[in-house]
């Protein structure tokens, strides 16, 4: 079971979900504490030092520095989101760090009260931005648009397998959490695709458990959801939401797939230097 870590996000603020890890030292902290409870890989979000998203690189590398020095094996995504930033030669400078996934969003949609844009030029050369990099794409998948357009990047050699997919369910404007839409999901993913589920706000725990009876990987943090309970009485922390999952893994007899075996399936950056 891959088990993707996402602590922070570009929404959730002190606030808001006051164990949020937004400066560089707290992420790595947090990763690194993920780490020996079990994640496979993480997926980050810089921010800048108003706490605001950043996608500049001088915010990212401290982030991977710290992580690699603690945790060598994890297979490290880094965002390249449309949400705040829509040139994607911005998006990509990140990717200068060699990090082993970058997130591309394979179409443009609308969250609660935000868009994220991602025009079809952008998704394209984004896609040949991480190629050129090294890395593999961590494909981001909100409704079933979104899958067809995969399909067609491959057609055209944009992306190759093996494939990493995340199917976002419980936003605003995508797909929901119910077995239709995700079996119509499901189907149409390509051939060898490792694919998790993560759900947005109170459908988080719900598609932990769905993913957990259709053997798939799951996504899991503050990023996605800031409550630990139904009634939102209780806010979560990432350790918290992940010690449950582990809970919850063992009940299912769910094994986690390492960071060192998903990583030598094809997701670690070519450019890594493997020992």
């Amino acid at each position: 079971m891959v088990v993707n870590f996402t602590p922070t996000g570009m929404v959730p603020t002190k606030q808001t979900a006051p164990s949020v890890p937004l400066q560089a030292h707290e992420i790595v902290e947090q990763v690194h504490e993920a780490q020996e409870v079990g994640i496979t890989m993480v997926h980050l979000h810089a921010r800048n030092a108003d706490a605001t998203p950043s996608s500049k690189v001088e915010d990212y590398a401290p982030i991977l520095e710290g992580i690699r020095a603690h945790c060598p094996d994890l297979v490290i995504c880094t965002s390249l989101s449309g949400r705040n930033v829509v040139d994607p030669v911005l998006r990509s400078e990140v990717l200068s760090l060699k990090p082993d996934l970058a997130s591309l969003t394979l179409s443009s949609l609308n969250f609660f009260s935000q868009a994220s844009l991602n025009a079809p030029d952008t998704i394209r050369q984004l896609a040949a931005n991480i190629r050129e990099a090294g890395a593999k794409p961590e494909l981001e998948v909100f409704d079933l648009g979104m899958m067809n357009y995969l399909h067609y990047l491959q057609r055209k050699g944009l992306v190759e397998a093996p494939f990493y997919i995340n199917i976002l369910l419980g936003n605003i404007a995508g797909a929901q959490l119910n077995p239709s839409s995700v079996g119509a999901l499901l189907q149409d993913a390509p051939e060898n695709s490792y694919i998790a589920l993560a759900g947005i706000g109170q459908t988080q725990f719900d598609s932990h458990m769905m993913a957990l009876s259709l053997n798939l990987g799951v996504r899991i943090g503050l990023e996605d959801n800031t409550w630990f309970d139904r009634d939102r009485n209780r806010p979560a922390t990432n350790l918290t939401l992940l010690k449950r999952l582990h809970a919850l893994m063992e009940l299912s007899e769910r094994k986690l797939c390492t960071a060192k075996e998903f990583g030598e399936m094809g997701f670690y950056n070519s450019h890594r230097n493997l020992k």
